[in-house]
């Protein structure tokens, strides 16, 4: 069986073609800067490598020059799209209308167009793409939606409640929900296979830092809190995102500069974050350099993030009552070795002590421990592959349905 996933970021479209039979990617790529200039990079676990500049100008452009790539040229994979047994949908909140993953209906599509505006820069594309695949590839072609926020449903009330009056909760569902769910699942099972342990007997802290970023607390396999809100706004600084912060800033700031709501939201989705701070980008390897050559506003935000990640941590070994495991993943918690040291700087006292070592030759996709053999917690740098369990969740989905 093949399933193709899909990926939807807010402005890139990764994929994966599963073989489930060996579980492994037959191909797999990236359309990035989608709406800006469009980079496509795709390659065949044969080794054959298609990558070019392009215009992108939207998702349903990228998802056909996905589908053309896989069946088409010299690093084709597939005669026909009708090889593919069905695709999986990466989506970042279902609210509490989907706590767990389902195949795509008339009804489904429906019903998740009424929580589409609880993740603003992600679920629209999620659906953009949905809808194009059942265009491209017809209705009887079954599709899964896999929402991020199904892992965090195991919060409790008092984790993912909000003190606004209770009444809004009833009426609109304003709550926590979270976001990387997927991510947060799949590398907190790595860590324990990683341990040679029961996922049921370990604390965990996982931290998926990209340009999106969320910390979760995992407690014996379940998600007892997580940093992201209502939407993937809140929480950690990100990449163009405010994150948390005093919401007495918004209300001023749309009385001062006369704001709507929409453009409220705006400035604080893709203006603010790394991007609004620093004045130089929303990239943190982009900062990483302005900051080594004199921009005093990229180091600001290099230390901002590191100091944000290190008290989420220490908050979330206080709620879980201690630590067997922390564990890095995303693309700057995988490859940024000078965060990692950074965030895990004095906190021996914790049970965190790392080696630098290890630490700096973790990187690029390598896995493993770099905590100090002393360390009474465990620390692993985990690339995450969210493509698999959504490959996972899709088979088991149709295999339910006969």
């Amino acid at each position: 069986m093949k399933i193709l996933v899909i990926n939807a970021g807010s402005s890139s479209l990764k994929y994966q073609l599963m073989d489930m039979d060996s579980e492994t990617a037959i191909a797999s790529g990236n359309c990035e800067r989608i709406g800006l200039d469009g980079h496509f990079k795709h390659k065949t676990v044969d080794g054959r490598k298609v990558e070019m500049n392009i215009p992108l100008p939207d998702h349903e452009t990228a998802f056909e020059l996905v589908l053309k790539t896989l069946t088409d040229g010299s690093a084709a994979v597939l005669k026909s799209t009708k090889d593919i047994a069905a695709v999986g949908h990466r989506v970042v909140n279902g609210g509490e209308n989907f706590p767990s993953s389902v195949l795509v209906t008339d009804s489904v599509i429906e019903e998740f167009e009424k929580v589409i505006n609880f993740a603003p820069l992600h679920n629209p594309k999620a659906l953009e793409i949905v809808k194009a695949c059942r265009k491209k590839l017809g209705k009887d072609m079954q599709n899964s939606m896999v929402f991020d926020t199904s892992f965090h449903q195991t919060m409790p009330p008092h984790a993912y409640m909000f003190g606004i009056p209770f009444e809004y909760y009833e009426k609109y569902r304003l709550r926590r929900y979270g976001a990387h769910g997927t991510s947060h699942r799949y590398v907190s099972h790595r860590c324990a296979k990683l341990m040679q342990k029961n996922l049921s007997d370990l604390k965990i802290v996982t931290c998926h830092l990209g340009n999106g970023s969320s910390i979760s607390a995992v407690n014996y396999g379940r998600c007892i809190d997580t940093s992201m809100g209502f939407t993937p706004l809140g929480g950690l600084m990100m990449g163009t995102r405010s994150g948390d912060l005093d919401p007495s800033v918004v209300t001023e700031l749309m009385q001062k500069e006369n704001l709507s709501p929409m453009e409220m939201e705006e400035i604080l989705n893709e203006k603010s974050g790394f991007l609004g701070v620093s004045g130089v980008s929303s990239d943190a390897r982009d900062l990483q350099e302005a900051a080594a050559k004199g921009s005093k506003r990229a180091q600001i935000v290099l230390n901002m993030i590191r100091y944000q990640i290190k008290k989420y941590i220490g908050s979330y070994i206080a709620a879980l009552g201690g630590l067997d495991a922390l564990v890095f993943t995303g693309g700057i918690g995988e490859n940024s070795h000078p965060l990692r040291t950074a965030v895990c700087a004095n906190m021996d006292y914790l049970g965190i002590r790392i080696d630098d070592g290890k630490n700096i030759a973790t990187v690029f996709g390598n896995e493993g421990d770099i905590a100090t053999p002393e360390s009474k917690a465990r620390v692993y740098v985990i690339p995450t592959n969210e493509e698999l369990l959504i490959a996972r969740d899709t088979q088991e989905l149709l295999e339910q349905q006969g």
